[in-house]
């Protein structure tokens, strides 16, 4: 889930979906829709030339190219792959082609620093200094493979969706030998779905419970986040916000791949609080399924 920001760059999901044509079983139809799976990179840019499934031969979805920037998808899917025939058949393996990349990381002093796969990439923020390299093994040429559940999909005229989830936050690490250079490695992961899956978190003052004044400060709580960790570690922080005014603030996880979460809430530094339920809490997600938690605000306390 990016923290599932920060964390989890995280990522990205990707849905095929396959049903019949009028010509029959001979082929299929398949779109490919990508969002982020919740990390502290602060921007993940990819240029994806070209999209195959691997089988007995290769089928191209798509080689007109696309630049994307991972973490935008948070809350939203971009449409990579829109209804491409493909032949029927056992399909072992999805490739994209990424043929350039920069990510944007932030320092322990607060600045951040640019790594990019090449000093003239196109998508470079304009006027942006590249503090080194971003190496990406292989993604140009043979491309990022997708391993399919069960070793590979079959394409007939069944209707049939698959979840790519994209962990932008353990994707890129330092490179060995001290030379400053990021390299990526992507980790993905694919899962039969029906649909991905939605977490709220709500927050609300108990009675008679109030906040404290901290140094002249009055603690509120639109200072609070809802942070969201999947069985990898991976997590993503969201602020809480009362968009209706009714009191009762809220963070809202979207496109999360079926699975055990944890979801915990970050209050400011300067107080200790509790809640009812008790932190963190675990949270299941079916395919499709809505799951909301309310919180409620036991105790609240200066440090």
């Amino acid at each position: 889930m990016r923290t599932f920001r920060a964390f989890l760059f995280p990522l990205a999901l990707v849905g095929f979906v396959a049903c019949s044509d009028s010509t029959g079983v001979d082929s299929g139809k398949i779109s490919i829709l990508l969002t982020d799976a919740p990390g502290d990179v602060k921007s993940a840019v990819v240029t994806i030339s070209q999209i195959y499934l691997q089988g007995s031969g290769r089928v191209v979805l798509r080689d007109d190219p696309v630049t994307i920037d991972l973490l935008e998808l948070a809350d939203s899917t971009a449409m990579l792959v829109d209804e491409a025939t493909v032949p029927a058949g056992a399909y072992s393996q999805l490739r994209f082609v990424v043929t350039d990349a920069y990510i944007e990381v932030e320092n322990a002093d607060g600045t951040t620093s640019i790594y990019a796969s090449s000093p003239g990439y196109a998508a470079l923020p304009l006027g942006s200094r590249v503090a080194g390299e971003l190496q990406m093994p292989s993604l140009a040429q043979s491309g990022l493979k997708v391993n399919l559940p069960g070793g590979e999909i079959r394409i007939s005229g069944d209707q049939r969706i698959l979840l790519v989830d994209f962990d932008v936050a353990q994707s890129f690490g330092h490179a060995a030998g001290g030379s400053g250079r990021w390299v990526i490695h992507p980790v993905v992961h694919a899962t039969d779905f029906v649909a991905t899956g939605t977490v709220t978190a709500t927050l609300r003052p108990g009675q008679g419970v109030t906040l404290p004044v901290v140094s002249e400060h009055q603690v509120t709580l639109g200072e609070f986040k809802a942070a969201l960790s999947n069985a990898g570690g991976s997590r993503e922080e969201l602020a809480m916000t009362d968009a209706n005014g009714d009191g009762v603030y809220e963070a809202v996880f979207r496109f999360l791949v079926p699975g055990t979460y944890s979801l915990d809430l970050v209050g400011p530094t300067t107080i200790e609080f509790a809640t009812t339920p008790a932190r963190p809490l675990a949270v299941q997600v079916g395919s499709g399924a809505t799951v909301t938690s309310d919180f409620t605000l036991t105790s609240a306390a200066p440090k």
